[in-house]
């Protein structure tokens, strides 16, 4: 049998020749397998048929077959079986060449003119070859989902209209994917869809990850433009081949089509697997359409085969076609091509699909292809039937192709990786904003492909920053995550410890040098401080998030949105007080549930109030009056009122002010005031919500005041939630900057961290996690990223936030806690003169003071300690100064580790940028990586009482003895529990500048009371805030404001911030 069972022939019996005068031809048929015994007990007349390859030797004349018998007989059996014996252990044999050739010179040498010898073709088995490609696919699949259960290569077909041949062709690969274990869709659409209609179905396919190939069926409707159709499909997902990328890559010397045309490649597979030697060999591709005959001929072509492209029309075809050593036609007219319009010996590959006129079939008519299948068959050496040739392989090149996608998306997700930007570092470091706009930023476009957000995923915000579609977490839920590092720092001072310039440096380090994946997520800033005093937030020196004017002015209006909804729902809260006024419960509620169009109903968000009241009923008709009155009067206590209107500026005297002044409010004038934006509630809910939904459920229990009769009353009883969640919709998708070495940065909600958590979003850190986060399979000690976030001030206030509250909404675990220390700022812990920004410091901040220094590391081995009680590594970064001596640095290290830090490191980022936090990086890629010793844990439990709570924080984190309630704070958290707020975390709104609430205190002072003058509210987002101190939720403006030193030039760019 032959070694390739695709090449085939039917199989003829022995039979006896007669010496009747009307036999005009004796043969021998003979193969490969036959051997000398048969050959040499052959009988007279007798000749022998076997399995092909075939070949006849032919006597013209009866007397000639007479007077050759002995020869047929002995000789020429003995011959034959000689040149089988030489030929079939050559490769040539393959091709059947070597035999053709020896056996044409043997019989032309013995049988002289009288004898010819005729060629029957093998036939190229499409079927075969298919079903093993099919086998070979599901076998491959099923090899990497044992690595990876993720693997599934999906396809989907597009068909529009109901033709029976398209149905017939989209039904076998249908079949086809079964078999090879591919996950294929049908969608199907009516002939009279709309191009615009089609093309969105198309897009969306384009932008679903789980969707590797798309295909649509041709030909479309005539309205419908198959160009537009076959270029709309992306090209990573163009698994026919037909997009203008792979038909231009393919056309190309050298290029690099993500996908060969399937028939094209179908053919070429045949060619190979039918052991047809292309390099050097004439080929005639008969056909010149875009879907076979051009790409076949630049695939031969780039076989090294020399190619000929002729069509219906070419002048002298037959020339062309005798002078093929391989023949491939696509012309689309049945049995075009003859036999003795080729050369002996040609390869013939069959394209085409004809239909002829057949009376025997049930359909009246028979599938042929462009070549006369008979004629050609006694000339080549190879053909492809019609059917059962190329067909079966089109069907299978198209599923290897959705295979290759899917393997390549999953590639793809692999070899993430980011490109650094070069920084031009100078020795006398400029502004901030100097070296902001000295740096030329990469598109976010191309930042984002780097670490793999798929381009369907990324909304642009200009060319620098861009929002982050939730979707991606869905698509990259199965991924581990990378490794989460919380930056933190000492008890600040008006010196600074450079936090932020330490998280941007620490990630710069770790993408740009070390060549991890590496994000940095920190806060949006708020413009009131931006415009006022304390400037922007987007770090400093050679470590700074980019554009910083961007970063600090709008970003992409997140704030802005906050804003609306947070002063949609105050004017909400004012008027439905008024009209509750002025209105009896009848009129009133008719015009809160009116008739539209005659038909009352209840508006979604009704719902919730009547749930919540325990009324079941769905018909507005149906209430009674008694439910009328509960449903529609709120009965809202002015005096209880914790919801005030914000703006994005600091305003001093938007503190307090009297609203309803105007004759329409029919003097129902309240006292309330502003808040700065980042103070909104409807800040910490972005900051701390896992997902939209969740989002809208916390929006919706928001508590804005009481009723008369002490009952909570939330947005969703005024009927606003649905509409706050609108108004953030786009708001609750993280920002994507980068830094000056074009490392990624989260930039995401911004939580005022005097009375809130003080840090970046919960998504955001989610979705830097998965992105930085390793696939099944891969090596999470090479591959793993890391996500740098910080909390706001030090650790003692910051981080304890973070762990109990923004950690227990999250779900989230870091792997190290990274502590920022400074000489200067621990210098003044430890005794030193007080500091005022802008007045030049004090001689001992600016030479070295060991001692003085020692005395300060007790603050910062207070937060040390603080931190190892949630059972994390601690990592101490010490921000370097210019003015810091080797002696400081070694002196901060020594009581760092006698605190019990990991590791203590000194850092130059704010000098050298990413190159200097390099040996920081790698302290902090060893303490994340190390097992030993972690045992995270929390301070409190949920179900302690509020002043149980509030008394571990005092005395666990701050070093005070106990906590002592004011009669407005005890009454406040009574009322609280009794709503059932009671088991929520707390949030201790203190001053930043101590360990106590007292700012004076510095260091480590113990055994002081902490005073709690007031305990409120946030049940959306999640806890309680005490007082410990008159906090302003709205700053003033100083004398000379940063506003002052801003202007725009003559090109748009914004000059003078920082």
């Amino acid at each position: 049998m032959s070694s390739r069972p695709w090449i085939r022939s039917s199989s003829v019996p022995l039979v006896a020749l007669s010496t009747r005068s009307s036999l005009a031809r004796s043969q021998i048929i003979v193969s490969r397998d036959i051997d000398n015994a048969t050959i040499a007990g052959l009988s007279e007349w007798q000749c022998v048929a076997v399995r092909a390859p075939k070949f006849s030797l032919a006597s013209s004349r009866s007397s000639e077959r007479r007077r050759t018998n002995g020869s047929c007989k002995k000789t020429g059996a003995a011959s034959v079986a000689n040149i089988l014996s030489s030929c079939s252990g050559s490769a040539q044999f393959r091709s059947r060449s070597c035999f053709y050739r020896q056996f044409s010179a043997y019989s032309s040498q013995k049988f002289a003119a009288s004898v010819s010898v005729t060629m029957v073709a093998e036939t190229i088995d499409g079927n075969a070859i298919a079903k093993s490609i099919r086998e070979s696919l599901n076998a491959e699949i099923g090899t990497i989902q044992a690595t990876n259960p993720l693997f599934k290569p999906s396809l989907t077909i597009i068909q529009v209209g109901s033709r029976p041949d398209s149905s017939t062709y989209v039904r076998m690969k249908l079949k086809a994917a079964e078999e090879a274990n591919i996950v294929c869709e049908l969608k199907t659409f009516p002939d009279t869809i709309s191009e615009v209609e089609l093309l969105r179905e198309i897009s969306s396919l384009n932008d679903d990850p789980s969707v590797h190939g798309v295909l649509v069926q041709l030909p479309v409707p005539d309205h419908i433009s198959e160009i537009a159709v076959t270029n709309a499909v992306s090209a990573e997902k163009d698994v026919d081949g037909f997009g203008p990328l792979n038909v231009g890559e393919l056309a190309k010397r050298g290029g690099s089509p993500l996908f060969v045309p399937c028939t094209p490649k179908g053919v070429m597979v045949l060619l190979k697997e039918a052991g047809v030697e292309l390099s050097g060999k004439k080929v005639v591709v008969l056909g010149r359409s875009d879907i076979v005959g051009s790409p076949v001929s630049y695939l031969l072509r780039n076989a090294d085969a020399t190619v000929t492209v002729c069509h219906s029309r070419t002048k002298g075809l037959e020339n062309y076609l005798k002078d093929a050593d391989v023949v491939v036609s696509a012309i689309g007219k049945a049995q075009f091509v003859k036999g003795d319009w080729l050369k002996p010996g040609a390869v013939v590959i069959d394209v085409g699909t004809n239909f002829i006129p057949d009376s025997t079939k049930k359909s009246g008519q028979r599938l042929v292809g462009d070549v006369d299948f008979e004629s050609a068959s006694a000339v080549a050496s190879k053909i492809t039937p019609v059917p059962g040739g190329v067909g079966p392989m089109t069907v299978a090149m198209l599923l290897q192709n959705v295979v290759d996608a899917a393997k390549r998306y999953y590639a793809e997700q692999a070899k993430r990786h980011i490109t650094p930007l070069p920084l031009n570092i100078l020795a006398k470091v400029p502004s901030d904003f100097e070296i902001s706009r000295a740096q030329k930023p990469k598109h976010i476009r191309d930042l984002a492909r780097e670490i793999g957000i798929q381009d369907s995923e990324l909304e642009l915000y200009g060319a620098h920053k861009a929002k982050i579609q939730l979707s991606l977490l869905d698509r990259l839920q199965h991924r581990k995550n990378g490794k989460y590092i919380l930056v933190t720092g000492i008890t600040p001072t008006p010196l600074g410890e450079g936090k932020s310039t330490t998280t941007v440096g620490l990630v710069q380090a770790l993408g740009a040098h070390l060549g991890k994946i590496a994000f940095a997520n920190v806060r949006q800033p708020s413009m009131g401080p931006t415009f006022g005093i304390k400037g922007g937030a987007a770090g400093g020196g050679y470590s700074q998030v980019i554009p910083m004017d961007e970063f600090n002015m709008h970003l992409t209006g997140d704030i802005h949105a906050i804003g609306a909804a947070t002063n949609l729902l105050a004017a909400a809260i004012d008027t439905r007080m008024f009209h509750e006024r002025s209105q009896k419960d009848g009129p009133l509620y008719k015009r809160l549930v009116p008739s539209k169009r005659g038909v009352r109903k209840f508006s979604p968000v009704m719902f919730r109030r009547l749930k919540k009241l325990g009324i079941d009923k769905t018909n507005p008709d149906d209430l009674t009056p008694e439910e009328i009155s509960r449903f529609t009067r709120l009965d809202i206590d002015p005096a209880t009122i914790t919801w005030r209107r914000v703006v994005d500026c600091n305003d001093r005297h938007l503190r307090s002010i009297t609203i309803g002044q105007g004759p329409a409010e029919k003097g129902h004038t309240r006292e309330t005031g502003f808040d700065i934006t980042v103070a909104s509630e409807c800040m910490a809910v972005l900051a701390l919500s896992n997902s939209l939904a969740d989002m809208r459920e916390r929006l919706g229990r928001m508590v804005v005041a009481s009723s008369k009769a002490g009952e909570p009353i939330t947005c969703d009883d005024i009927g606003a939630g649905g509409a706050l969640t609108a108004l953030m919709k786009d708001a609750i998708k993280p920002n994507m900057m980068q830094t000056l070495e074009g490392t990624p940065v989260m930039v995401h909600a911004g939580p005022f961290a005097n009375i809130s958590i003080g840090a970046n979003s919960v998504l955001a850190d989610k979705m830097a996690l998965k992105l930085a986060g390793t696939e099944p399979g891969e090596d999470e000690a090479e591959k793993a990223g890391y996500v740098v976030t910080e909390a706001g001030f030090d650790f003692t206030m910051g981080g304890e936030r973070f762990f109990n509250i923004k950690c227990r909404s999250s779900g989230l675990v870091p792997d190290v806690v990274v502590i920022v220390a400074t000489v200067r700022a621990l210098k003044l812990h430890g005794g030193g003169p007080d500091v005022t920004p802008g007045v030049s410091l004090p001689e001992v901040y600016r030479k070295e003071d060991v001692e003085l220094l020692r005395k300060g590391c007790a603050n910062l081995g207070k937060h040390i300690s603080n931190a190892k009680q949630y059972g994390l590594p601690v990592v101490v970064a010490i921000n370097k100064m210019e003015t810091d001596t080797p002696a400081e640095i070694e002196c901060i290290k020594e009581e760092a580790l006698k605190a019990g830090a990991d590791d203590a490191i000194p850092s130059n980022h704010w000098a050298e940028g990413g190159k200097g936090a390099v040996a920081l990086a790698e302290g902090v890629v060893a303490a994340a990586t190390k097992t030993e010793g972690k045992d995270f844990k929390l301070l409190y439990e949920l179900e302690q009482s509020v002043e149980d709570k509030l008394n571990a924080i005092a005395q666990k984190m701050y070093g005070a003895e106990k906590v002592e309630l004011s009669d407005l704070a005890r009454e406040k958290v009574e009322t609280y529990t009794r709503q059932g707020f009671g088991d929520l975390p707390i949030c201790v709104a203190k001053t930043q500048y101590s360990l106590s609430h007292d700012p004076s205190l510095k260091g480590v002072p113990t055994g002081f009371t902490v005073p709690i003058r007031d305990v409120r509210a946030s049940v959306g987002a999640g806890y309680l805030y005490a007082l410990a101190a008159e906090i302003q939720t709205i700053p003033g403006l100083p004398t000379h404001c940063g506003f002052m030193d801003v202007e725009v030039s003559e090109d748009g760019e914004i000059e003078g911030l920082f």
